[in-house]
C-alpha cells in the first residue's frame, strides 16, 4: 500500500483532505504543528481525527514561529478580524511562510517514509486572502520539491504535493466530507480557540455559511451562530 503524508491542522480542511486521502486507499501518515499558536484546541482536534482514522503514527512537530510574530494567530497583541468572509486583502491572521514551512517538513518526512504524496488542503476559492495557498504557490513549490530531497533529485523518485480542496467553495468542502464520513465533530476552525466556537470571526463565519449551503448541520458547538 502506497503511503502518503497529510497535513492534519483539526480544521474542516484538513480533516477533509485526510478523508479523501483515506478513500485513495493510501495508507496516511499525519502530521501537525505545534508553532506556538493563539490555542491548543485545533492540535487536540487533530490527536482525535487522528485516533479515528486509526492511523500508525501521528507525527507532531514544534515549531516557535510566535518568535517570528507578525500574526493574530501568533501574536495575542494582534485582535482577531472579525466578519469578513470574502476579503482581497491579507488579514492579520495569515501567518508569514507557514504553509512553505509546513511542506517542507512535510517532504522531509515523506521522504524519510518512502510515501509518494502529501497532501494539504489550501483553498484559492473560499480562501482568506493568503499567498500560500494559491495554486502558484503550489505549482512553485512542487517544482523546488522536486530538487529537493535525496529521493526526487538523486533517485529519481516523486513526490507529489496533492490538493484536492483547491477548487471546491466551502461548501463543496462540506459535502465532500459527509460523503466520505470525516469526522467533523472534531474539527475546530475558530481563530479565537475557546471551548465553544466564537461564531463571529472571519474562519467561523466562512465555515458556518459552508454549512449552511450545503444544507448540513455544523456537529460543533458556537458561542453564536448568527449568519
Amino acid at each position: 500500500m502506497e503511503k502518503a503524508v497529510v497535513l492534519l491542522s483539526g480544521g474542516l480542511d484538513s480533516c477533509t483532505c485526510m478523508a479523501v486521502a483515506k478513500s485513495k486507499g493510501y495508507d496516511v501518515y499525519p502530521i501537525s504543528f505545534n508553532y506556538h499558536q493563539r490555542h491548543s484546541i485545533e492540535l487536540e482536534g487533530a490527536k482525535k481525527i487522528a485516533a479515528f482514522y486509526g492511523v500508525k503514527r501521528h507525527l507532531i512537530i514544534e515549531t516557535n514561529m510566535d518568535a517570528i510574530g507578525g500574526s493574530a494567530l501568533t501574536d495575542k497583541k494582534i485582535e482577531v478580524p472579525e466578519g469578513d468572509t470574502h476579503r482581497t486583502d491579507v488579514p492579520d491572521t495569515y501567518v508569514p511562510a507557514r504553509n512553505l514551512i509546513f511542506l517542507s517538513y512535510a517532504v522531509g518526512y515523506a521522504e524519510v517514509l518512502g510515501a509518494s504524496h502529501v497532501y494539504i488542503g489550501v483553498n484559492s476559492v473560499d480562501y482568506s486572502g493568503y499567498p500560500d495557498c494559491r495554486p502558484e504557490f503550489i505549482q512553485r513549490f512542487q517544482e523546488l520539491s522536486d530538487y529537493a530531497t535525496t529521493a526526487t533529485a538523486v533517485k529519481g523518485k516523486h513526490i507529489t504535493i496533492e490538493t484536492p480542496l483547491q477548487n471546491l467553495s466551502k461548501a463543496e468542502i462540506v459535502k465532500l466530507g459527509v460523503k466520505l464520513s470525516a469526522p467533523y465533530e472534531f474539527t475546530h476552525s475558530c481563530y479565537k480557540g475557546g471551548e465553544k466556537a466564537c461564531g463571529v470571526c472571519d474562519s467561523c463565519k466562512l465555515r458556518l455559511e459552508g454549512f449552511r449551503e450545503a444544507g448540513v448541520e455544523d456537529p460543533i458547538a458556537y458561542e453564536t451562530r448568527d449568519i
